[in-house]
């Protein structure tokens, strides 16, 4: 289960995860005998990939990237990568201080930050599957969330953010038990199932047992309504995509994204 800490800690989540990747920066400088200013020279870019660079060719053409509703953000740190789903499109090149020096009050801003922490992270060791899968990946990963799902105890699922292989494939384990919110699709029908509206989760989380977020929440900024929902109804959460990655190891919280690399 996943708990929200903005109570306990007195800080927004993204202000929480930004001071831990300071502190496991410092201390892998620390480790490796280096000054923290030896991290913070090196040039970061970003920019936002073509869906064929992101994605591939899959077997499906209803992913909300290849719809052009948002994209992939890539940064590159001394040779590693991380990336970030969002819907800010823009560049950046400059250090890694400059990231951290960011007030993070856009949408861009916060994509930047997160792919960049994400780049940076990789770097260090300390993350894994920083990089979306292609091709027949999100086919695979969802093939593989449902042999999972079938071993859990789990009665009711709720999906936070359209991914449509997911919602086909829990739709497919659990039947009319899924509930499932996007702002952008809100009011239609996918695979049975109305999207509910991505604004209000109340009900989402109040019938769901477990319930998986995208990680794009963390740079929308609505992680934090989403982290007082779960504690509120008790929910198991699981969070899912590359664009968690650097977080969820900092916070602690479970992510599934079996097929990036």
């Amino acid at each position: 289960m996943v708990s929200a800490k903005t109570t306990s800690e007195g800080k927004d989540t993204l202000s929480q995860i930004k001071e831990r990747f300071k502190d496991e920066m410092m201390a892998w400088c620390e480790r490796k005998g280096i000054s923290f200013d030896d991290l913070d020279d090196e040039v970061v870019v970003t920019r936002p990939l073509s869906s064929y660079e992101a994605i591939g060719e899959p077997d499906r053409d209803d992913f909300p990237l290849l719809r052009g509703e948002e994209v992939l953000m890539h940064a590159v740190y001394r040779g590693s990568a991380g990336q970030a789903f969002t819907s800010a499109k823009g560049a950046f090149s400059g250090t890694l201080k400059e990231v951290l020096d960011f007030p993070l009050s856009t949408t861009f801003e916060r994509a930047t930050f997160v792919c960049t922490m994400n780049a940076v992270m990789r770097y260090l060791g300390l993350v894994e599957g920083t990089v979306h899968c292609k091709d027949s990946g999100p086919k695979d990963c969802a093939s593989r969330l449902k042999e999972w799902l079938k071993d859990e105890k789990i009665t009711s699922v709720g999906l936070v953010g359209m991914q449509p292989a997911f919602l086909e494939a829990l739709v497919e384990v659990f039947g009319s038990d899924v509930m499932v919110s996007d702002m952008q699709e809100a009011g239609n029908i996918k695979y049975g199932r109305e999207v509910l509206d991505g604004m209000d989760q109340s009900e989402l989380f109040e019938q769901s047992q477990l319930v998986f977020i995208t990680g794009t929440t963390l740079v929308n900024n609505t992680i934090d309504d989403m982290l007082k929902l779960a504690e509120r109804n008790q929910n198991r959460v699981v969070f899912y995509g590359t664009t968690i990655a650097g977080a969820a190891y900092l916070m602690g919280w479970d992510r599934w994204c079996v097929c990036s690399s």
